[in-house]
């Protein structure tokens, strides 16, 4: 087969990865990629935006399968053009995307549907939405109704950072994105990440993770695109994948192609274990970022029957997803200043080393220099993942692994997997 894989970050890198261990591949395209992937397929100068390009890409490569990695390029319609064209997708349409690229959407949906989830409120005027303070109990959640890439939430103790993160967002903080915004109940509870694969009619869950949002040990410091993941995590007990299965993953698969809407590709529900059983925090319309990392390096087998059964609307020809019993943690290293001002441009070292069997080190935010040094140009730069028995084993390998990274322009949390490690040592 032949393979186009669109995308350039650490998810992209791990899905290129996995692709290319497939025994079906003939050639993989990755547009635009980044220099990790430069030994695993041929690396195409196109934005992921630019669906056009792409999709006359996908036609003078002969692709048999499109695999579409950021969200940026679905909300640019890339699979509406696939589809146009006769060419297999794995990522939903403009439309049925739009479960992550606007939260209006998503919730007016999720409530149409009965899919449990926290109340909410959309607003578009500062005064509307100061008013609506009144009606929520703090901490507030206030969210950017469109794409943000994954900084577009806040959680505010009162109501006056409530009210000037309002401002911040009406005001453009975001972009057009935040040209409305989502106040939400607070729901108490662990949240995590559980991922189904999606023929437009049916979903097969591919299993769950969690990751740790927050800057800074201790779960402190500015929301980000996500520090660091694990799996499996021991948040989705088989109670609560079940109740997450029936009354969300299966139930949203079915709406959104009774609403004319089939969603193709990879769901990702954002759930709290409340009291209540799972509820909704956000969908996302692909592979999470870090989570898809500590997926494809727990997935037993081939990757590509199954993406392409998504594409083509029937998963009943596809295996059934097999995971190894070991923990896979993923640990990001983000350049100094993330994520308000990262300091892009500093020199990374012993990064393209080999660690060994159990540790791979995925490409997020690098480009190469033109004297062939590795050098930081994105917010989270590098992600350090490793494999171990145990939450303990895999977290030692990849703090081992990053010890021997000489990088004095980034940072990374120290305590990635610390609840699964209280669990653990509560257990004992």
């Amino acid at each position: 087969m032949n393979i186009l894989l669109v995308g350039s970050g650490g998810r992209e890198h791990a899905l290129a990865w996995k692709i290319a261990q497939s025994p079906l591949l003939r050639r993989l395209v990755i547009a635009p990629g980044n220099p990790g992937m430069e030994k695993l397929g041929e690396l195409a100068p196109i934005k992921v935006t630019e669906a056009d390009k792409l999709c006359a890409l996908a036609r003078e490569m002969k692709a048999d399968l499109v695999v579409v990695g950021p969200e940026t390029a679905l909300e640019a319609g890339l699979a509406d053009r696939l589809a146009t064209a006769g060419i297999p997708c794995f990522g939903p349409t403009k439309k049925a995307a739009q479960l992550e690229t606007s939260k209006a959407f998503s919730k007016a949906f999720m409530e149409r549907h009965e899919i449990p989830t926290a109340g909410y409120g959309v607003y578009e005027r500062l005064h509307e939405a100061r008013q609506a303070l009144t009606v929520f109990k703090p901490p507030y959640v206030i969210k950017a109704d469109g794409l943000a890439a994954g900084k577009g939430v806040a959680i505010s103790p009162n109501k006056r950072e409530a009210e000037a993160e309002i401002e911040r967002m009406l005001g453009g903080r975001f972009g057009t994105a935040g040209a409305r915004v989502v106040i939400e109940e607070f729901m108490a509870g662990e949240e995590g990440s559980l991922f189904a694969v999606c023929d437009g009619q049916r979903a097969v869950l591919l299993g769950g993770a969690q990751d740790h949002k927050r800057a800074y040990d201790g779960d402190l410091g500015p929301n980000t695109g996500g520090m660091g993941s694990y799996s499996p995590a021991p948040v989705f007990t088989p109670e609560l994948v079940e109740a997450a299965d029936r009354l969300i993953v299966q139930p949203v698969v079915a709406a959104m192609a009774a609403e004319g809407m089939p969603y193709r590709g990879v769901l990702y529900a954002g759930l709290m274990a409340t009291e209540d059983g799972p509820k909704v925090v956000e969908f996302n319309a692909r592979f999470g970022d870090p989570e898809c990392q500590v997926l494809m390096m727990r997935l037993d087998g081939d990757i590509v029957p199954l993406l392409l059964a998504c594409a083509r609307g029937d998963l009943t020809r596809a295996p059934v997803p097999a995971f190894h019993d070991e923990t896979v943690i993923c640990v990001v290293l983000a350049a100094s200043g993330y994520p308000d001002s990262p300091l892009t441009g500093s020199i990374i070292r012993g990064a393209e080393q080999d660690f060994g069997p159990h540790v791979q080190v995925f490409h997020a935010g690098t480009r190469r220099r033109a004297d062939r040094q590795l050098a930081a140009a994105g917010g989270r730069v590098l992600n350090v993942c490793a494999r171990g028995k145990d939450i303990a084993e895999a977290r030692e390998r990849a703090y081992a692994a990053i010890r021997k990274i000489d990088w004095p322009g980034g940072f990374h949390r120290t305590d990635i997997g610390w609840r699964a490690m209280d669990r653990a040592e509560a257990a004992q």
